[in-house]
């Protein structure tokens, strides 16, 4: 009777858990190059019930009776790559990648110390000395992880081609390092949209296009998440229910043994 308490106990985790996932995708549906997350179960290892203390079939004979399952336990969360819709904005420092790929990025920590970590957001901007930026003023990097700097941004028209290549004017500045990674399970979040390369990723060459006045959009899907969400909350409800009857019974069992 305990056993399904605590089943039903893992069951109210493993909502809560998907319950999380569903809301933090849910408030970043406007989030720029954001890519939702989705949430595994997966149930306890199964447990073989055996006849103990039975020699009717002879001595040290083990005869299974069936398997115990424990319940469900919280798998792993893994990120959709796939691409969002594209939004045209006009501005030329907002870019857009089309296929896989990542734009690097260098940031400093409080310490002083750079990170390289990568994005999908594109919503770029220049600083007053030239430098291309993220929105929070990390450094857009180019190939070789160089900053990239431009000349008179704030008065020059500057082209991004496909490649990811950058003109101002006729002058070539940089090329954009776009790059891409063998499998995304080895990419953590870091936070502000961009994404830190773990031990074990593998990186390898880009296949993605560069869109000049465009921004990819999120990819996540507000109709999916809110029948995600409702089906969470019926299945969390469904838990309730059953660690109530439980409990009524054993109630009830107590009871019953004070007569």
């Amino acid at each position: 009777m305990v056993r399904a308490l605590y089943t039903a106990w893992t069951g109210l985790r493993n909502e809560e858990k998907r319950m999380d996932v569903v809301t933090n995708n849910m408030a970043n549906a406007d989030t720029t190059g954001y890519k939702k997350v989705e949430a595994t179960a997966q149930s306890f290892d199964r447990q073989l019930a055996v006849k103990i203390n039975d020699h009717t079939e002879g001595v040290n004979i083990i005869r299974g009776v069936g398997g115990v399952t424990l319940g469900v336990k919280i798998g792993e969360t893994y990120y959709d790559m796939s691409q969002g819709n594209f939004k045209e904005t006009g501005n030329q420092y907002n870019l857009a990648l089309s296929g896989r790929g990542f734009f690097t990025i260098s940031q400093t920590d409080k310490a002083g110390n750079e990170h390289i970590r990568y994005t999908r957001d594109g919503d770029f901007t220049v600083t007053k000395d030239g430098f291309l930026v993220t929105k929070d003023g990390d450094f857009v990097l180019g190939e070789g992880n160089n900053r990239i700097q431009i000349p008179g941004a704030d008065t020059v028209e500057v082209a991004v081609n496909e490649l990811g290549e950058i003109y101002a004017g006729n002058n070539y500045i940089a090329t954009l390092n776009i790059v891409d990674f063998e499998n995304y399970d080895f990419l953590s979040s870091y936070g502000e949209n961009m994404y830190d390369a773990v031990d074990g990723a593998t990186q390898i060459e880009a296949n993605a296009g560069v869109t000049q006045g465009y921004l990819e959009m999120s990819n996540v899907n507000m109709v999916t998440e809110m029948v995600d969400m409702i089906a969470v909350t019926r299945a969390y409800e469904t838990n309730q229910k059953m660690m109530q009857t439980v409990d009524a019974t054993l109630e009830k069992a107590v009871n019953l043994g004070k007569i």
